[in-house]
């Protein structure tokens, strides 16, 4: 998958920009508060429809203007397609070749995105709900299905809320009717919890063995942690467990005026060997921790949607000893196209530079330094 053009506009500091990509490594460099992040961001925003900075959509959009554009070019094998997004009023208008779409789940697994941030500590670092937003957003890229069903047991999950908070009330209200959204949230429960089960197996197929290359360290894994326990091969027999637990815990969610276990309550750990990287692990460990989830996903991409996505790097080297450095660019190869942003070419390896597409950037405006030929 291959990002050839992108255009800008009114989103950031960016009044207007458009640019290619080059199919290989693109490398951004240039002072701080010029606009490199905000130029990944808007490749971000362009694939998954959200900020990973910004949970309010209108921050997206210059200052003193209405709405932002994102317009894009990708290639897919022999296919181009166009995506755009509009973002006016917190609200978003998505496109897929001048096709209007109203569903997010059509639209976000078309254009697949690994980023590396300088906030990528948080998901080690940070609370669940960090981590819960973090693999939901992977696996709807992965699985188109896997957001239909999130968003369905979201809203199965607030309409069980609302009952629950009438209970507490002592209104008058149908407990059949509670079992009935009960057992549809159970539904869809399992299937989520299932969707990251597997997941999480595909990444610890890749996780620990790209840990030891770079820290030479073993047993590095992520463990997925569930608030609930299901029979993962017995869907009848999951259900079963579900229905009795959920009848055990009601008079606990009444007290608490919500559903307190479900898919909304799992976590996910960064372990090494039977530590747990959150407590025990030093900031490096935990920083090559979350680069190895990162890096692995890219295999998953490969193998399960037999194409590359997109990396993009935001100021990632600066980070690194020269060691971890040389280790990571290992990973990083022509195969994949790649985007960095470095406040210093010095960052960054002279063979790596070498093979490489160079802008400068200034005050939102992009300076082509150094081309590629495409078949380089």
């Amino acid at each position: 998958m291959i990002l050839k053009k992108i255009e800008l506009l009114n989103f950031r500091n960016y009044e207007h920009l458009t640019t290619r990509f080059y199919k290989g490594i693109n490398i951004i460099y240039g002072d701080n508060a010029q606009g490199k992040t905000n130029l990944l961001e808007s490749i971000y925003v362009l694939g998954i429809t959200k900020s990973h900075r910004s949970f309010i959509d209108n921050n997206l959009i210059k200052d003193g203007m209405k709405r932002a554009i994102i317009n894009g070019t990708i290639n897919r094998g022999s296919l181009d397609i166009n995506l755009s997004i509009c973002i006016e009023n917190n609200k978003k208008m998505l496109k897929i070749d001048s096709s209007n779409i109203k569903k997010v789940s059509d639209y976000i697994s078309n254009m697949n995105i690994i980023i590396f941030y300088p906030d990528d500590l948080e998901l080690l670092k940070g609370s669940p709900q960090e981590r819960r937003k973090y693999f939901n957003l992977e696996l709807s890229q992965l699985y188109s299905n896997y957001f239909v069903i999130l968003n369905e047991y979201n809203k199965l999950l607030k309409m069980r809320n609302e009952y629950i908070r009438k209970i507490a009330l002592n209104l008058n209200v149908d407990m059949a009717y509670l079992d009935i959204l009960t057992n549809y949230l159970i539904d869809k429960a399992i299937i989520l919890m299932k969707m990251r089960h597997k997941y999480i197996e595909k990444v610890n197929t890749y996780c620990p063995n790209i840990y030891k290359d770079i820290m030479h360290l073993d047993d590095f894994h992520i463990h997925y942690v569930p608030s609930l326990e299901i029979d993962y091969k017995d869907d009848e027999k999951s259900k079963n467990m579900l229905r009795k637990f959920y009848a055990h815990h009601l008079d606990l969610d009444v007290k608490m005026n919500a559903t307190t276990y479900g898919p909304h309550k799992d976590d996910f750990e960064f372990l090494l060997g039977e530590n747990n990287l959150k407590v025990f692990g030093s900031q490096g460990q935990q920083r090559v921790a979350v680069l190895c989830l990162k890096l692995s996903e890219i295999e998953i991409f490969k193998k399960y949607k037999e194409s590359t996505p997109i990396l993009l790097l935001d100021d990632v080297f600066s980070e690194l000893s020269d060691d971890k450095k040389n280790n990571l660019l290992k990973y990083i190869s022509k195969d994949i196209q790649t985007i960095i942003t470095t406040t210093e070419l010095s960052n960054l390896d002279p063979k790596l530079i070498k093979k490489s597409k160079l802008f400068k950037i200034e005050a939102g405006k992009l300076i082509k330094i150094k081309e590629v030929k495409e078949n380089e």
